[in-house]
């Protein structure tokens, strides 16, 4: 169960029975989401590619999952105080989504260059937001500020077990329809989509193996993943906008145990992945969610010849800004 603002101890981790408990938890809350595949994709790559569909997902992005699992898995006294946390968008979105969904409050504080969609996603969610400097510690420090003025939670986007364990959930719904893959790859900001991911599929299937994918603008988490230490940027520099959180002791051992790579992609190369899933794949993305296929064209992960399970994260995308148009 959830326990508000760290989700237990700063290196405790979800095993693979609660990213099955919270799978049943959320199940009446979120979209199981599809599985597509593109044949000239798996040309351009050379390996055969299972994309799981999170941009259909409640809010637009896989943080619904997360989000739900926490904030059902407060106490009613708990629940009542209200919850809130920071967030460039989709977990704010996802937060705002879950507390409706339980009657509760949402307060979610959003950096000032986050992308109007998001914004607006997130209080056409219910949610109360508050802008802040486009730098980590003035998020954390307008999230504690709202928690002693009004009583609520912080449910942290990613360092929280109960979130890690939503995110799991994904996985275990693609390896249910795929069961054959020989590699799952999701993208990294903060880690917890990919601490989940690859909890739940070494745990379900031993020896899959767990590839992270990252913007080399932001790419805090392979630094960290190679030396073994927390390496924070100072200005993470990305169009992968929900790729710009950066790593926890929590996530960051659950990379060390549980994940082989993390390929790195350059700002062109991210532009390039997601126009080409708009174009052959008939689906709009964001940024962050063409990161896989980015490392996957830019071959800076191997996967040639395999069966290559991709999280597509979300689809909450500034129309009036896409990247191909700078």
């Amino acid at each position: 169960m959830a326990d508000g603002a760290r989700g237990g101890d700063a290196l405790s981790l979800p095993d693979l029975a609660a990213i099955r408990a919270a799978h049943a938890r959320i199940a009446s809350s979120v979209h199981r989401t599809l599985v597509m595949t593109c044949r000239s994709l798996d040309d351009a790559v050379g390996a055969r590619l299972f994309f799981k569909c999170e941009n259909f997902q409640k809010v637009g992005a896989f943080k619904a999952r997360g989000a739900c699992n926490a904030v059902f898995g407060l106490s009613d006294e708990t629940a009542r105080r209200g919850v809130v946390t920071h967030s460039s968008g989709n977990h704010g979105a996802a937060l705002a989504y879950a507390a409706q969904r339980r009657g509760i409050s949402a307060y979610v504080v959003m950096p000032s260059n986050a992308t109007k969609a998001k914004q607006a996603n997130v209080a056409g969610c219910g949610a109360t937001v508050r802008l802040c400097a486009s730098n980590l510690a003035a998020r954390e420090q307008s999230c504690a500020d709202i928690a002693r003025e009004t009583g609520a939670v912080i449910i942290h986007p990613y360092d929280n077990v109960d979130v890690i364990a939503g995110q799991g959930t994904a996985t275990l719904e693609l390896l249910e329809d795929v069961p054959d893959l020989d590699i799952v790859i999701a993208p990294i900001g903060g880690g917890g989509l990919l601490s989940g991911t690859a909890i739940a599929a070494t745990s379900a299937r031993p020896g899959i193996v767990v590839y992270g994918a990252e913007p080399a603008g932001a790419d805090d988490a392979a630094r960290s993943f190679a030396s073994g230490s927390l390496e924070p940027l100072p200005q993470p520099a990305t169009i992968a906008d929900g790729l710009r959180a950066t790593l926890s002791a929590r996530t960051l051992r659950a990379l060390r145990t549980c994940v082989t790579s993390i390929g790195t992609a350059t700002e062109e190369g991210i532009a390039r992945a997601m126009r080409m899933t708009w174009e052959r794949m008939k689906i709009v993305i964001e940024p962050s969610s063409a990161v896989p296929l980015a490392c996957l064209l830019e071959r800076t992960l191997d996967v040639a010849g395999k069966r290559v399970g991709i999280i597509l994260t979300g689809g909450n995308v500034d129309l009036d800004t896409l990247p191909w148009q700078r």
